[in-house]
């Protein structure tokens, strides 16, 4: 019933939407008389706010059609080159010969959003690197006669992408899937599998909740397994590929976003007003951009959400070594090869302090000059992957620790930072991106 009253909710907002962006653009054209009116512009800039903020979207392009290598502009292009039900392995091809940079495996997380919220973090990573992201699938358009998705597939997932992206490459892991990335990395491990990622970069990552619980944390494990079982798991309606899937649906996890920062997203569409009122279209545009990403979610299948809720943040299972994937347990104290980075932001209300950094001291037996931590100054969660702080002062600190630890990179300088696509505004949107 909770969904079906979201996709009703929905197309009856949608509906509102068109209606006020077709008066919108009534009250503005130049050939109505009104729109000569003093208040006009104001009502007309108002409609549109509202109506952006009740279009429905689906999932965003990357768009990353170029970048710049050795100071040429190069063309960029798409490949998938492993499907599987739940998820796709995407390649941004370059169309440069005889390089021999770093393959790096991207991991987007699974928490809401597409991988393209990961956009700038791959726009950054792409002179310098062969980049492949992991690109989730939107359970509800998942039949399920393909059966189910939990953690323990999410760590399959992982590593045979890493077999595709082949031996020497490096994974760099965002958020949530800096717990299974560190699992699979110790199974990798364990097994000696021959394409164990060099490094492995975390960023922002829950390997350990009790380190500095922020809200997040504390939402997680106020409430019984129970509950989230019975408040928070909806049925895919019969409308798409999915119907009958159980999933935890990407407009609760948007909700609880927006509630985390309601204030901040207020302020930011009152901006957004004004500057349209005042014809400041680009930065009503930066913001727009922004919500367009931010909007744009998908469903979780409920096996995974649930799972993570146990293991992650209840039990903290992995952080304990208590966990087994596939009878293998997961102990931190295997990985003896790849050398670990974990990042943090200073101002992080997702993952707070401290709970990123913790994985480099679980790893016991790995050499100390193969751990690095850099904290983030004024740095939020999202700054972390993405905007300017990211682009000048974080992703240089990757690229480095990377070549560091890649012997068919000794003595290669990393690639210059090709200038981003779209400069977020400093003001309204990157309060909402906590940058």
């Amino acid at each position: 019933m909770l969904y079906d009253a979201y996709e009703m909710q929905k197309s009856m907002l949608a509906g509102m939407g068109a209606a006020s962006k077709l008066t919108s653009d009534w009250l503005l054209s130049p050939a109505n008389p009104f729109a000569y009116v003093g208040t006009s512009p104001v009502i007309a800039r108002a409609l549109e706010v509202f109506a952006h903020a009740a279009a429905p979207r689906g999932k965003p392009d990357f768009g990353l059609a170029a970048t710049i290598v050795d100071g040429v502009s190069v063309a960029v292009s798409e490949e998938i080159v492993l499907r599987k039900p739940f998820g796709q392995l995407k390649h941004f091809v370059r169309a440069v010969s005889g390089r021999n940079d770093p393959k790096l495996l991207i991991v987007a997380p699974m928490s809401g959003h597409f991988a393209t919220l990961l956009r700038g973090t791959v726009e950054r990573m792409l002179p310098g690197h062969d980049v492949y992201v992991t690109d989730w699938r939107d359970a509800k358009y998942v039949p399920l006669s393909d059966g189910t998705f939990d953690f323990n597939d999410y760590i399959d997932y992982l590593i045979e992408f890493m077999g595709v992206v082949g031996p020497g490459a490096h994974m760099l892991a965002v958020c949530q899937p800096a717990v299974p990335a560190y699992a699979a990395v110790s199974i990798m491990s364990v097994k000696n599998d021959p394409n164990l990622p060099l490094t492995l970069t975390m960023m922002g990552g829950p390997i350990d909740t009790r380190e500095a619980p922020t809200s997040v944390d504390d939402l997680a494990t106020e409430r019984p397994y129970a509950w989230f079982v019975n408040n928070v798991v909806a049925t895919v309606p019969a409308s798409y590929p999915g119907s009958g899937r159980k999933v935890y649906p990407g407009f609760l996890q948007l909700s609880g976003f927006l509630s985390m920062n309601l204030a901040s997203h207020m302020k930011s569409h009152w901006e957004m007003f004004k500057h349209l009122v005042a014809g400041d279209d680009t930065s009503a545009d930066a913001t727009k951009a922004f919500y367009d990403e931010y909007r744009s979610v998908s469903d979780m299948t409920a096996e995974f959400y649930l799972q993570t809720i146990d293991v992650v943040f209840q039990k903290q299972s992995i952080a304990k070594g208590e966990f087994d994937h596939r009878g293998v347990r997961v102990d931190a104290a295997n990985i003896t090869k790849t050398a670990l980075l974990a990042i943090e932001g200073e101002r992080d209300d997702i993952s707070g302090l401290g709970q990123t950094k913790v994985a480099l001291t679980l790893a016991t037996n790995l050499p100390d000059d193969k751990k690095k931590y850099y904290m983030a100054e004024q740095v939020g969660h999202y700054g972390i992957f993405n905007g300017r702080r990211w682009r000048e002062i974080i992703a240089p600190v990757v690229e480095d620790f990377i070549r560091a630890n890649d012997p068919a990179q000794s003595g290669r300088a990393p690639q210059a930072a090709a200038p981003a696509a779209i400069e977020m505004k400093a003001g309204e949107v990157s309060a909402v991106a906590h940058a």
